[in-house]
């Protein structure tokens, strides 16, 4: 299975290590195609050593690529909104998990029914919905 992961980058860093652990849990499940997220060295510049067309075609086709897309949105961030309408015009299965208050969460996100929108309070919640959904 090739799993999207999709997490905030300019939007902020502060999820960076609960990034980090919900792609090692994925990795048991498949192949992550953005398992770069997870790591510590991608602060709010982004991958600096690669070209804004170069990420965007590369996430593109990675999209094209994957089974399923998994989009942490608790960071609201521009990237993820694209990555997710990309997805859905792809008809990816798209899951996205959030902490805190649903109201917190665009309606554009909460209000499509092609997404699977899906509230948790902590990493050990989160394992157990993934092996649900994987």
């Amino acid at each position: 299975m090739k799993i999207y992961f999709a997490g905030s980058i300019k939007g902020g860093r502060q999820d960076a290590d609960l990034y980090k652990l919900i792609i090692d849990h994925l990795k048991t499940k498949g192949d992550v195609l953005t398992e770069h997220l997870g790591k510590a060295s991608i602060s709010t510049a982004g991958e600096v050593d690669k070209t804004p067309k170069f990420i965007h075609d590369r996430d593109i086709n990675w999209l094209r690529q994957s089974d399923i897309v998994i989009a942490e949105v608790t960071t609201p961030s521009l990237g993820i909104g694209y990555e997710i309408g990309i997805a859905t015009s792809l008809n990816k299965r798209i899951i996205c998990l959030f902490r805190g208050e649903e109201i917190k969460i665009s309606n554009m996100i909460r209000g499509n029914d092609k997404l699977q929108v899906i509230q948790y309070s902590g990493i050990d919640e989160v394992r157990s919905i993934l092996d649900k959904i994987l």
